[in-house]
């Protein structure tokens, strides 16, 4: 026994200080930063450092060698409060939960900064970009601390900050990534997964989203107040839920959403008082829009949205308007209808006649909001039924396309096959 316990005495009790204190034992990681030339590179050894580091000066952080920062459960971890540092190839964990602090894994608050490579684990706030321009954020990792979904913090969160790349970022299991009061940023290549807003604008205008996957989210690009902004090449999937929505619009204008896969959620789009501005339009182009609860759902009558050459494929409803309004001053234009019963004698690749969506006893759920508890209901099946087989009732026109694309765009021919893996 007793030599057991000297092996451990004499291993044990030194790996424990190591971690506890970090590598270097009487120098900290924030004392190596402080040390370094403007400019210089900090390599610092291998190991777990229990401190909150703060980089003041323009220097570049390589962690390498095996570095963990550790924020040992309370504030934030590590904040950049300078321009032009660079900070990768490390792991920032443990920050606080202190939602009035927005306690983070890593802050921003300079420009011209550069963070790639870098883990951040069980933090509240994953990455707070505060006033920050012209910082590249690439192949970072991010969850928040594993708590219900509506106390966890966000992934990442842009505050007054413009100019910004996001790039190729993995997130999951986190609340929000909101961009509020910031404009001209990139956002390309991330997955977003498991969070509650994919993407939240709000008041941010002329920002670009290409080319994410975002997944299993309450919504994944929501509008708000937030004026050309251009979504294209993206994949929204399987947003669930009452609020579950693909893309959401409340009274924004001049947007683009183009080459999109929006795919298996409760609504495809949504779209509240948008376009806001009476002289701008919202384009809705080459989008597949497949498999939706509703592929398109208007809160209320309006106009200035254009949709051209979309795919419409088995959505349980194709549009949807709420209110007893139509969507006939909407602009449709070569869009694909999966539903279309028409015919192209004249071999033009657009449908001889027009392609109508009336209202029969759908207009119950529409038009009153307790009754969408009922649709797919067999007794409001049964009613619809009846209403299209002798109507005793006058139906209602909700949408008219007088020349639907016939066969299916070239973008979509994948789509059952596709569609199907995605809903998986």
């Amino acid at each position: 026994m007793a030599p057991i316990l000297a092996l451990l005495r004499r291993w044990l009790v030194p790996l424990i200080l190591f971690v506890l204190a970090g590598p270097a034992g009487a120098v900290s990681l924030q004392e190596m930063l402080d040390q370094a030339e403007e400019g210089a590179t900090v390599r610092p050894p291998a190991g777990i450092y229990l401190e909150h580091v703060v980089i003041k000066k323009p220097v570049v952080l390589d962690g390498s060698a095996g570095v963990i920062i550790d924020g040992g459960n309370s504030g934030t971890v590590m904040e950049i409060a300078t321009s032009n540092a660079e900070v990768k190839n490390l792991i920032l964990r443990n920050s606080g939960r202190l939602h009035n602090a927005l306690d983070s894994g890593l802050r921003i608050k300079g420009d011209f900064n550069i963070v790639k490579d870098v883990k951040i684990e069980n933090s509240l706030f994953g990455l707070d970009m505060h006033e920050a321009d012209n910082n590249v954020i690439r192949r970072v990792s991010i969850t928040s601390k594993p708590l219900n979904l509506e106390l966890r913090g966000d992934s990442i969160r842009l505050w007054y900050s413009h100019f910004n790349r996001l790039e190729d970022n993995i997130v999951h299991d986190a609340r929000d990534f909101v961009v509020w009061y910031s404009h001209d940023n990139t956002i390309t290549g991330n997955t977003i997964h498991n969070g509650r807003y994919g993407i939240h604008f709000m008041y941010a205008h002329h920002n670009h989203v290409f080319g994410n996957e975002i997944a299993d989210c309450v919504v994944g690009v929501f509008l708000m107040y937030s004026n050309d902004i251009d979504v294209r090449h993206n994949r929204l999937l399987r947003s669930w839920g009452a609020s579950g929505m693909g893309v959401g619009f409340k009274e924004s204008s001049g947007v683009t959403i183009a080459n999109n896969d929006i795919v298996g959620n409760a609504v495809g789009i949504f779209l509240d008082i948008s376009p806001y501005d009476p002289d701008a339009t919202n384009q809705f182009e080459s989008n597949r829009i497949a498999y939706n609860g509703m592929g398109v759902e208007f809160h209320t009558d309006w106009e200035g949205n254009i949709f051209t050459g979309n795919a419409f494929l088995s959505n349980f409803t194709q549009v949807a308007v709420r209110g007893g309004g139509t969507a006939l001053r909407e602009s449709w234009k070569g869009n694909h209808w999966d539903d279309y019963a028409g015919f192209d004698r004249d071999g033009d690749g657009l449908g001889d006649s027009p392609y109508e969506i009336y209202n029969y006893a759908d207009r119950l759920w529409m038009e009153v909001k307790d009754a969408a508890f009922f649709r797919a209901s067999f007794a409001l099946e049964a009613l619809d039924f009846v209403e299209r087989l002798a109507p005793f009732t006058e139906p209602r026109l909700l949408l008219r396309e007088d020349k639907p694309l016939v066969h299916l765009p070239d973008f979509a021919k994948d789509a059952p096959k596709s569609a199907l893996e995605l809903l998986q």
